[in-house]
């Protein structure tokens, strides 16, 4: 994630717990505020209960590319923290830590519902009927 999306300074977290909403689901936290700026930051916190440093930094890893992943997708505007609660994170498939992020990003309404199209898995263009497979 490049580090124009990022939030980097203690006064920046701050200001979101502050005066961010906040949404849960069993291994994350998602704290929302408006942004000062049009464009949309994220940050990650990841509690000591996930384990080690190693540990910390492996799963502060997978979320932050999880959300990468959806950055193109999400409402500008906005300043994002995600506290990474448990360990499993470390382990869950990587399908279904996407999809938690996802419910959680819908949930604050960052993320628009999904079509009824079906959306090439690169580019985020709807397939050619020959390619969608049996339905």
């Amino acid at each position: 994630m490049r580090r124009a999306y990022r939030l980097r300074r203690p006064e920046q977290f701050r200001r979101v717990r502050q005066e961010g909403r906040t949404f849960t689901s069993p291994w994350l936290i998602l704290t929302v505020a408006p942004a000062r700026r049009r464009t949309l930051r994220c940050g990650f916190v990841v509690s000591r209960r996930v384990g080690g440093a190693v540990q910390r930094n492996r799963a502060r890893r997978r979320v932050r590319e999880a959300v990468r992943l959806l950055l193109p997708r999400l409402t500008a505007g906005y300043d994002m923290v995600f506290t990474i609660r448990t360990p499993e994170v470390i382990d869950a498939p990587f399908t279904q830590l996407q999809d938690d992020i996802t419910a959680l990003l819908r949930q604050a309404c960052l993320l628009p519902a999904p079509t009824n199209e079906t959306v090439s898995p690169v580019s985020d263009t709807p397939l050619p009927q020959h390619e969608r497979g049996s339905q």
